[in-house]
């Protein structure tokens, strides 16, 4: 056998054996846990709170006091803007009070009543007042409690006239409200006896809202019931 066959042979036995060999099982370890060095402690500080001011109210300007003074005799203060209302105060010469408001449909003011918590209403159409003070910056309002009417009724044989005013009422047998009564004002009135001399004054009468004030007795003291 030649040199080159032998080797040819050696060769193929060395494979043969390789193939033989079993496998060796190769076990992976499991890789070890994995430590972490702690990180420092680092203190961050916070930042300063910005304290913000408190909003401050600014309170509004004051408007300045609009005075009433009267200037001649006295002045009745009413419970509303016209006539037609009670008296409930009365103003003497040369007193002054606080205007509060205003009606928009009558030149009549409301004033705050001296010494008292309540207020009233006097005119600013006569010559009897003064006003101190911008009208225009006192407020506007509609007084809505509307007044409740007053009635003086002839119920006399005489015909008899009431002031002041100068209202004639005619005697009773004239059977009409137009001719033997009238409405009044609240106020106080006397009553003339038209049917003597002079016609002289039979009676004085305080009205007041909502009244009917009925005169029965004429000047020679004759009574009569209104029918």
């Amino acid at each position: 056998m030649s040199t080159f066959r032998k080797s040819i042979y050696a060769l193929m036995l060395l494979f043969f054996v390789q193939g033989c060999i079993p496998a060796q099982t190769v076990t992976q370890e499991p890789p070890a846990a994995a430590t972490f060095a702690p990180l420092p402690a680092t203190s961050t500080p916070l930042p300063t709170p910005t304290l913000i001011p408190a909003q401050t109210e600014i309170p509004p300007t004051p408007q300045p006091e609009v005075i009433l003074t009267v200037t001649k005799g006295n002045l009745y203060i009413r419970r509303g803007p016209g006539l037609p209302y009670n008296q409930i105060g009365v103003l003497r010469e040369g007193e002054s009070i606080r205007i509060i408001g205003q009606d928009v449909l009558s030149r009549w003011v409301q004033v705050q009543m001296p010494n008292s918590q309540n207020a009233g209403w006097v005119s600013v159409m006569t010559d009897f007042t003064r006003v101190d003070g911008d009208l225009n910056s006192v407020p506007n309002f509609t007084f809505t409690d509307w007044f409740k009417p007053a009635f003086i009724k002839n119920c006399t044989e005489h015909d008899l006239v009431v002031e002041p005013g100068d209202h004639y009422l005619y005697n009773l047998y004239t059977n009409s409200l137009t001719l033997n009564e009238v409405q009044v004002d609240p106020g106080s009135y006397t009553v003339h006896d038209m049917f003597l001399p002079g016609a002289p004054e039979i009676q004085r009468v305080e009205v007041r809202e909502g009244m009917t004030v009925y005169i029965t007795v004429n000047g020679l003291g004759v009574s009569h019931n209104c029918p």
